[in-house]
């Protein structure tokens, strides 16, 4: 079934129904995609500037809670570290390289624990050599500073991993819930991580950025969406445009 309609004296449109659906169908469906990734630059703009706002002196904590502070805000800590009972964050990348993120917790005068993310260590090689990230240093009282930040995210739940109950420390997880931290280590902690500047000692490979692509990434994204949109509605145009015979 086609509809004819006439553009001049020598050309008409003659478009088919199937054709029409299912180009409206792309039409839409890339101009879809193009919103949801203009949408997604914009939050991911909104966190990157967070992230540079949050440049500065390090507060003191005192009483307030992790988790009640502004992500990204940079915090100065004192305690002890736990360094007999540290997490190795599995699957975290560094210049396409695999490796770990080391938790370690840290106990705070107060009683409290959060943990502390001292950077990145890479992949051994071998699942039962896990990197030796035992602490060497003397002094029992630490002050640190640092980002707070959420624990990494799963893009899908297959991916996780919560630390094996029975497995010696260092326990490996992968995106793991705070609450599966804390049956492990069998004490509270604070709900989110303290990124360790790189300036601290006691750390490794501290190449903290925003998460994620950068803005503009999202944005040509959806540019190219729309573009695809665009040629949809030309090839569209072109296919079904026809010369009059007489």
């Amino acid at each position: 079934m086609r509809l004819t309609i006439p553009i001049s004296p020598r050309r008409v449109f003659t478009p088919s129904l199937s054709m029409t659906v299912l180009s409206v169908l792309a039409i839409t469906a890339f101009i879809a995609c193009g919103r949801w990734q203009w949408h997604r630059g914009v939050a991911k703009e909104a966190s990157w500037a967070a992230y540079t706002a949050a440049e500065g002196p390090a507060a003191s904590l005192g009483a307030r809670a992790l988790d009640a502070l502004p992500r990204y805000a940079r915090v100065r800590l004192e305690g002890r570290y736990d360094g007999a009972h540290q997490f190795l964050l599995d699957n975290r990348t560094h210049d396409g390289s695999a490796g770990y993120e080391v938790l370690t917790p840290l106990l705070l005068a107060d009683g409290r624990r959060v943990l502390v993310n001292r950077g990145w260590v890479p992949f051994s090689g071998y699942r039962d050599r896990l990197p030796d990230v035992a602490l060497a240093q003397a002094d029992p009282t630490v002050t640190v500073t640092g980002r707070v930040d959420t624990l990494p995210h799963e893009g899908i739940a297959s991916g996780r991993a919560p630390p094996a109950a029975d497995a010696a420390w260092p326990k490996v997880t992968t995106f793991p819930h705070v609450g599966e931290l804390v049956a492990a280590l069998g004490h509270p902690l604070e709900a989110r991580q303290l990124l360790l500047d790189p300036s601290v000692p006691g750390g490794y490979l501290r190449a903290w950025q925003p998460p994620g692509v950068p803005p503009a990434r999202h944005y040509s994204y959806a540019v190219q969406w729309w573009l695809f949109a665009a040629t949809v509605v030309v090839l569209f145009g072109v296919l079904n445009l026809h010369k009059v015979n007489r």
